[in-house]
């Protein structure tokens, strides 16, 4: 949180930081580490176009300014299963109603769209991860722009469940990361079946 006030007048890649992140990071302390969940007590961020339970989600628009959900995405489910904390939204850059974000490498240049908050943010070290939806590109564009690494899952390996889409046929949720080693470990978590998204893969993951 620290990280995200000091970078964030110069990067804009966040919408919302959640008041909720430190006490359910000080839950997760009272608890004590879990093997079993592999993200414990890990600070994660997601595009403002995955609805998170009590947290505004915008998808970047004034029309959707005072949404609040009542309900968690799949892949946010999944993300607090693993022991995540998630702590901000990020936005959707240049056209966003929001304002546009910055490269955290080079402010004068764009992070790339339409996943740029969750690029930015890796890049800048407001978060170990992030999560963003790519329907032509949206995740791998950014990951490029920003020097981090992003992934497309194939289609139907990730719910959509909770997402606001671009392109329902196409988008897909995937994780941003600075590793490779990092990027897989979050699709591990987020990847799965889900019986309330129709075209969500049955095999196993």
């Amino acid at each position: 949180l620290d990280r995200i006030a000091e970078t964030e007048p110069s990067i804009h890649a966040l919408i919302t930081v959640r008041e909720q992140a430190l006490e359910e990071a000080r839950a997760l302390d009272a608890q004590g580490p879990d093997a079993s969940k592999p993200l414990w007590g890990v600070p994660v961020t997601v595009k403002d176009a995955i609805v998170t339970k009590g947290t505004r989600t915008t998808a970047g628009s004034k029309i959707l300014g005072g949404f609040n959900p009542f309900y968690d995405a799949f892949v946010v489910e999944r993300l607090k299963e693993a022991g995540a904390v998630i702590i901000a939204m990020g936005s959707s850059t240049e056209n966003s109603a929001f304002g546009p974000t910055r490269n955290p490498r080079d402010p004068e240049r764009i992070p790339g769209g339409s996943s740029g908050g969750s690029a930015a943010s890796v890049a800048a070290n407001q978060c170990y991860a992030s999560l963003g939806t790519d329907t032509g590109g949206s995740i791998r564009q950014p990951a490029a722009l920003c020097g981090c690494v992003g992934l497309k899952p194939t289609y139907g390996r990730v719910s959509r469940y909770g997402v606001i889409a671009y392109g329902s046929s196409l988008d897909q949720v995937g994780p941003l990361a600075r590793t490779v080693e990092d990027a897989a470990l979050v699709l591990s978590v987020i990847a799965g079946h889900d019986k309330r998204d129709s075209t969500s893969s049955p095999r196993p993951v």
